[in-house]
């Protein structure tokens, strides 16, 4: 019989005699991810420190699956607290879909340019995604999740204009983040420079490009993307190694940058 608690302040941080700093029973601490594909991958990965799980009970049969793999893999979690929606809803962002479940846990461990360098350095194969200022965190969730079905081995962000790894941009990413390493660099120019160094081919994805079509992606490459606008900036883009482009055939010239990540990484996987 899986436990499950109930014993807990309603609103923890919300409610009034919370506000007040009265003594609760337990506190109800606040999800940094929710949705249930979010919230089964960081329940399932033991690099993430989980303190409180928030069902409410429509939700429990539905993830009680997901408490019987962690069980058996031998991950140890909090026993998941059963709040109603109203409940729920209070603890988390305005308009989340959430699912029923909300996850309060660690972030996940920082890594750098050269975690994902060492991490594949055996590997004849690999391919890497660098995100030049895409900051909306739809896009970026999006981007990782196509990243993790076309088997890319990691993302490079710059640090000051990435958004948060939670919330809505994990929703998006309906579970990829626990599985797509991303690292983080002040430099995005210096960190090209560095898979250079280390056996890379660095593709900008850029409409004068070349089409993606014609381009060898084997070995170890990485691909650009700019923000949607702007697109990469001029520093990056020239120390890209070849500019390559999506064919585009219809009227409309451009495509969301989530969509042409998930084309580009699909002809990647192809060849």
């Amino acid at each position: 019989m899986l436990a499950y608690k109930k014993d807990f302040c309603s609103v923890c941080q919300v409610c009034d005699a919370c506000l007040m700093g009265k003594k609760q029973k337990s506190h109800m601490p606040r999800p940094s991810l929710y949705g249930f594909h979010a919230v089964r991958e960081a329940w399932l990965n033991d690099e993430r420190r989980i303190e409180a799980l928030l069902i409410t009970k429509q939700a429990t049969s539905g993830f009680e699956q997901t408490l019987v793999e962690a069980e058996r893999a031998g991950i140890h979690r909090p026993a998941p607290m059963i709040v109603d929606k109203d409940t729920l809803e209070k603890a988390l962002p305005r308009g989340a879909v959430h699912q029923g479940l909300g996850l309060a846990c660690s972030d996940l461990p920082e890594k750098d340019i050269q975690d994902l360098i060492i991490a594949n350095e055996h590997e004849d194969r690999v391919c890497l995604v660098i995100l030049d200022q895409v900051t909306d965190p739809h896009n970026v969730g999006a981007i990782l999740r196509s990243a993790c079905a076309f088997g890319a081995k990691g993302m490079i962000m710059q640090k000051k204009h990435a958004p948060e790894m939670t919330g809505a941009l994990s929703k998006a990413a309906c579970g990829a983040l626990e599985h797509v390493p991303v690292a983080f660099e002040t430099n995005l120019s210096r960190s090209i420079e560095a898979l250079q160094e280390a056996g890379y081919f660095v593709y900008g994805l850029d409409e004068r490009g070349e089409e993606v079509q014609t381009v060898d992606f084997s070995a170890k490459n990485a691909l650009v993307l700019g923000a949607e606008g702007p697109g990469m900036r001029r520093l990056v883009k020239d120390h890209c190694d070849v500019l390559v482009r999506l064919p585009m055939h219809g009227p409309m010239p451009s495509i969301n940058v989530s969509n042409a990540a998930a084309v580009a990484l699909h002809e990647i996987a192809k060849t």
